[in-house]
């Protein structure tokens, strides 16, 4: 195999990236200065060699515990469980949560052999169980797919028991979203979760 081709592979494995993108990206680095491909290299090496999950929550970082574990400020009674490091910074982009969260590391899917075992769902218990009652709440922030809801009731089935509030993120219409162009779970989610106007 070519090195050509060997790159074009590495690239395809990449989540959202198909083979034709793959060769397009090769070939796009292939054309730039060989310095900027030894950064590349150097900083994909630095981050394989830096970045790990952090031992109490499972977010991506380079110290351990990671920041937001760390932080006086952030409300330990509320862990909101999200299914990947990446959901952590799309909920902290809002600035609206302050709690804790907990990293699954996926949902549970039996079709491609994801059980209970193979997520972090036993550290998320020892959290809530060992915690002295300093978890007051977990908000399960999986994806509204049948996974991530599986999931979701999976959760809720083991941490309602220990006498912890389970709380789901609620679903929707999106702000500036039209009607006519929104799918029709969305829509029954959003007059489900309807509330009082002021």
């Amino acid at each position: 195999m070519s090195a050509i081709d060997g790159l074009v592979g590495e690239f395809a494995r990449l989540p959202g990236i198909g083979r034709k993108t793959a060769l397009r990206l090769t070939y796009h680095l292939l054309r730039r200065p060989h310095d900027e491909m030894r950064r590349l290299a150097r900083a994909l090496d630095e981050v394989a060699a830096r970045v790990h999950a952090c031992s109490t929550c499972g977010n991506l970082t380079e110290a351990d515990p990671c920041e937001l574990c760390q932080s006086d400020r952030r409300d330990a009674s509320i862990v909101c469980v999200v299914e990947e490091a990446s959901d952590i910074a799309a909920i902290e982009r809002t600035g609206a949560f302050l709690g804790r969260y907990h990293v699954l590391g996926g949902r549970l899917s039996p079709l491609e052999g994801v059980g209970p075992d193979d997520l972090r769902v036993t550290p998320l218990l020892a959290r809530v169980r060992d915690g002295g009652g300093a978890v007051r709440e977990v908000i399960v922030a999986t994806n509204p797919s049948v996974e991530g809801e599986a999931t979701a009731l999976y959760l809720q089935r083991l941490i309602r028991p220990l006498g912890v509030r389970v709380t789901r993120l609620a679903r929707g219409m999106p702000v500036g979203g039209d009607l006519e162009y929104t799918d029709g779970v969305t829509i029954a989610e959003a007059l489900a979760g309807r509330r009082e106007i002021g």
